[in-house]
């Protein structure tokens, strides 16, 4: 029942759409409140949205990119969104989720969907019932597509598991999409779906956000519940979504937080729920507000400066537009940081006390050491929350050194007036596949229990998203949207993959010419790939004669690809190039013994 089964019928879907006239309504990029206009016109139905998801799964997650984001196809989904469509039309729709395709990381229990937190012990394991936030998305209306991919048990910044593999950044496929939500995150970027759900216990929902030019926000803790999400820790862990808009993000958030029975950190949290948090969308709310920016996490040396470079433009744009910036450094709050984590301390016990009372097939993380059945990556991980979780003593004082580090953080908005402290999400671009990642900021707001988003910055050189995260005081959550509402409205951050464009009303493949004295040629450029094939032809030369033939950048620029002495062959265009090519700006150069050097410029056809 897993993906490669059910994705198999589905492929054959995206050559019909492919060619078919253009539908009148394309999902593509568009917002709940898009989607929902469009369900309420007549334009589509949610069956339609549906479908169209499913397509661009087929293309886009084990073709093309190949990002591996989606773990399980729910074989429901369609069906489920029927009956959705009839609902409306006979009684109108529940709210803003109404027929709204959704994905969910896989450590969120679904009764009827297995749920696996990406491990291969817990293959087809379906729990009893749904974790507290599932059928809160049901309630209201939402679709589940499926279930994403998610790096083994939480256990991570990265996105890999023994079940799903490594998923890939659709900005860069070399690349870390981050984790432990790396699977919604890359879904989402790539519109497998409207939104997606992910958990956060030290940067799960923010640092995959920051990788794939996303909204993410970890809640206050305790805000919404942890019911039914497979534990990594109990003091730290929450739940939420992850959105390419915050109008998104804020209605999801009005569906699934709250107090409940079975979570006894959301005791008394309904006295901090607001009626709606779209209340907080104001374009206006960085006229006035005083932002902290924490210089200490903003070095200009590398591997730093780039990702720096980006933050501090983008807290330069909030200056120029109303916000104040106080540049700060809070003294011992690095010290905390090193000795306020409690993820070895509690995960052990907290999976194993999952495991055992949801029935799973295996029942403690040393037995899953001893089958084998979980993913090298996570062997050492692993292996250090078992000998830690006898250390009572050291977790008691991490827990302590937790509510120090929230004082100082309280303390230090409260002194200079801030309204949030700014820092990068992450301080160094997403590492490539296989690498571990370094650079996260996860720890200030995940130690604290204090609300922190992730928004959209800007982009390095070579086209690499870049986070930058916003702090602010318990519960202030709805503060912190609207801030990022108020810079999404300013800076529109959000910058489609050139990987995974509309399979509606967009080109999949470019066609180009070369042309110049004594070269002719033609090109084809596979957009979810960006593979651009080649085919030159010199005229009046000997095979002989051609010492090698190179890819320059302008009439007078750089060489930016070595050809060789093939004038037949095809490869890997770079972010960085993409521009270029796209913009008529490349040369193809053929270096002769005895015709000197022939230029074509290249051009789209």
């Amino acid at each position: 029942m897993f993906r490669y089964l059910l994705l198999i019928p589905l492929a054959s879907l995206i050559v019909v759409n492919a060619l078919a006239e253009p539908q009148e309504f394309d999902a593509f990029e568009a917002s709940i409140p898009e989607l929902q206009a469009a369900m309420a016109s007549g334009q589509t139905t949610s069956e339609e949205l549906v479908g169209q998801y499913l397509d661009r799964i087929a293309a886009f997650d084990q073709s093309g990119p190949a990002l591996n984001a989606m773990l399980y196809i729910n074989p429901r989904a369609l069906k489920e969104a029927v009956a959705l469509d009839r609902e409306r039309a006979e009684k109108g729709p529940r709210g803003p989720l109404h027929g709204i395709p959704i994905v969910l990381k896989d450590n969120y229990d679904t009764a009827n969907m297995p749920t696996t937190a990406s491990s291969v012990a817990m293959a087809g394991f379906v729990p009893p019932d749904d974790g507290y936030q599932v059928p809160k998305l049901r309630e209201a209306g939402a679709v589940f597509i499926g279930k994403t991919n998610l790096h083994e048990f939480a256990r991570g910044i990265e996105t890999v598991s023994s079940l799903g593999g490594y998923t890939r950044n659709p900005y860069d496929p070399r690349r870390n999409p981050g984790g432990s939500s790396g699977g919604t995150a890359a879904a989402v970027a790539a519109n497998f779906a409207a939104v997606g759900m992910g958990s956060d216990t030290c940067g799960s929902i923010r640092i995959p956000a920051a990788n794939n030019n996303l909204f993410g926000l970890r809640v206050t803790q305790g805000l919404s519940s942890r019911d039914g999400i497979i534990p990594l820790s109990h003091t730290q862990d929450v739940g939420g979504p992850i959105a390419r808009s915050v109008i998104d993000l804020a209605i999801v958030l009005d569906a699934t937080v709250g107090e409940d029975p079975a979570d006894d950190q959301t005791a008394g949290v309904d006295e901090h729920v607001p009626p709606t948090f779209r209340d907080y969308l104001r374009s206006d709310a960085l006229q006035g507000a005083r932002l902290g920016l924490l210089t200490d996490y903003l070095r200009t040396v590398s591997p730093y400066g780039e990702v720096s470079n980006v933050v501090r433009a983008a807290a330069a744009a909030m200056a120029e537009n109303g916000a104040e910036i106080v540049e700060l450094q809070i003294d011992g709050l690095d010290a905390l940081l090193r000795n306020t984590s409690v993820i070895d301390y509690e995960f052990t016990t907290d999976v194993e006390s999952y495991l055992r009372s949801s029935g799973a097939p295996v029942e403690s993380i040393s037995e899953l050491l001893e089958s084998g059945k979980y993913h090298a990556a996570l062997e050492a991980r692993y292996r250090r929350s078992i000998a830690r979780a006898r250390d009572t003593e050291e977790h008691g004082a991490r827990l302590l050194r937790q509510t120090e580090l929230r004082r100082l953080l309280v303390e230090a908005l409260e002194a200079d007036n801030i309204d949030a402290l700014v820092y990068p999400t992450l301080r160094v671009k997403p590492v490539l596949i296989g690498e571990a990642q370094y650079g996260s900021l996860c720890r200030i707001a995940a130690h604290s229990g204090l609300p922190a988003m992730s928004m959209p910055a800007g982009f390095t050189a070579d086209g690499i998203p870049v986070g930058i995260e916003l702090l602010a005081r318990p519960f202030e959550d709805g503060r912190l949207i609207a801030l990022a509402y108020a810079w999404e409205q300013l800076e529109q951050p959000r910058r489609v993959p050139q990987r995974t464009p509309s399979l509606v009303s967009d080109t999949l493949t470019y066609e180009f010419v070369v042309r110049g004295e004594g070269i002719r040629g033609e090109l084809r450029l596979d957009r979810p790939t960006q593979v651009l094939s080649y085919t030159v032809e010199p005229a009046d030369l000997e095979g002989g004669d051609i010492i090698d033939a190179k890819l320059h950048r302008g009439a007078s620029g750089p060489i930016i690809a070595l050809l060789g002495e093939s004038l037949d062959g095809s490869f890997a265009v770079s972010n960085a190039d993409l521009d270029d090519l796209l913009d008529d700006n490349l040369d193809i150069v053929i270096y002769t013994a005895s015709h000197g050097e022939l230029r074509g410029h290249i051009k789209r056809r």
